[in-house]
């Protein structure tokens, strides 16, 4: 499979095969003739150009039309087990990995897996063999993975395939380094945009083809649908929201400068903000904890929160209005369809939507914002491999 038309840009009928494979992709299944008028190309030639991707294992006859009267046409689609996709949601301390078939049914999904994230190669090495690990739990030979993403926070360039939170060296691009170990193509992307992808693709988008997707995790990201296309901006640093200067709160952010959105409106702000109450003596179930000298995580406020702490109910609602503020210049600047809250956060859908829609109804104009649907995230933490799974079949195709 891996030295088949997928790997040939420069032929005029493998792309054309390409093609075909996109429109079942994203329409479904085809009739020769439907092919044929859609791409524009005679019938013996799509003929031709099916059969051999049927021989190839890409495509499969699925049988005759349903359509009443006259000569009932075959139908062609995508044969699921041509070949196998492999995202990776790449964080600190551990990494996420999602399987997924030909079509794009995930079929296998390991989440939480122990992992050191370095500058090094060694440490790109220790996380090749998890996933090569990973792969061979599920019985599926390494031989059949057509391609891998990688998602990685921060700024990462996606044509360069180059990552500069996961920098090993200038005379080598982390693709070229990834690839030579794993022995496919493999493509990077920021974990944000990955994961506006797979909810795109997978989640809860409904035909919206301009969508913008809010990663609030420990810091904030953000990945956009613009007319049905990934947007990327100039150098594929776009969806910086986080680094927007909204805040008059003379708190320094991790990128070294004051107010930006994400002092704000992230966990890390959450984890701040819960703290300064705690120690200007606020109640909490965790006091107690607080008091002993313990560290409290993220995850302990957010636990917290879902026992109803009145204390991390009210430090989560202030997240989710400077949230909603952020959200209304948004809305006001692109007129999405739909906004979709993702990352860690968004377990806390159910106090933050309330601040969040009031600081929309509060900033935005509303002859734009009744056009624009909220919602959280549907995937939840498997967004990012998942997305990792569908770009990296997206970008193989050149459907991207």
């Amino acid at each position: 499979m891996k030295n088949s038309f997928l790997n040939n840009i420069d032929s005029k009928n493998s792309s054309l095969k390409k093609k075909i494979i996109g429109l079942c992709i994203n329409e479904g299944d085809y009739s020769i003739a439907e092919l044929s008028k859609e791409l524009n190309t005679s019938i013996p030639t799509i003929t031709k150009l099916v059969g051999e991707l049927i021989d190839a294992g890409f495509l499969e006859d699925m049988g005759k039309s349903g359509t009443s009267g006259g000569r009932r046409p075959s139908i062609f689609g995508l044969n699921s087990s041509a070949g196998y996709f492999v995202g990776t949601d790449v964080q600190k301390d551990h990494v996420s990995i999602a399987i997924a078939n030909f079509k794009g049914k995930i079929m296998n999904f390991q989440d939480d897996i122990p992992y050191s994230l370095e500058s090094t190669e060694a440490s790109a090495t220790g996380l090749c063999d998890i996933i090569k690990r990973c792969i061979s739990q599920t019985g599926i030979d390494s031989g059949e993975v057509l391609s891998y993403g990688f998602n990685l926070t921060g700024r990462v360039n996606h044509l360069t395939g180059y990552s500069f939170s996961y920098f090993i060296g200038e005379d080598k691009p982390l693709t070229s380094l990834l690839e030579d170990k794993m022995d496919a193509p493999v493509f990077i992307e920021n974990d944000s945009r990955a994961m506006a992808y797979g909810e795109y693709i997978c989640g809860v988008a409904n035909n919206e083809n301009n969508m913008l997707f809010l990663n609030v995790s420990w810091g904030l990201g953000m990945g956009m649908i613009l007319d049905g296309r990934l947007s990327y901006g100039k150098s594929g640093f776009s969806g910086e929201i986080g680094h927007f200067p909204l805040l008059d709160n003379g708190q320094m952010c991790q990128c070294g400068k004051i107010g930006c959105l994400e002092t704000g409106a992230s966990g890390s702000a959450l984890h701040r903000i819960f703290m300064e109450k705690l120690k200007a003596g606020k109640a909490s179930i965790l006091s107690g904890k607080f008091e002993d000298g313990n560290c409290i995580s993220l995850d302990d406020i957010l636990e917290a929160l879902n026992e109803e702490d009145t204390l991390a109910i009210e430090c989560v609602e202030e997240i989710g209005h400077t949230l909603g503020r952020a959200i209304a210049g948004l809305i006001n600047i692109f007129n999405p369809e739909l906004v979709v809250i993702g990352g860690k956060l968004s377990v806390a859908e159910e106090y933050m939507l309330l601040p969040i829609r009031s600081a929309i109804n509060k900033h935005s104009l509303n002859i734009v914002n009744k056009d624009t649907t909220i919602k959280f995230s549907k995937l939840g933490k498997k967004a990012g491999p998942i997305g990792a799974c569908m770009l990296s079949r997206s970008k193989l195709l050149g459907l991207l």
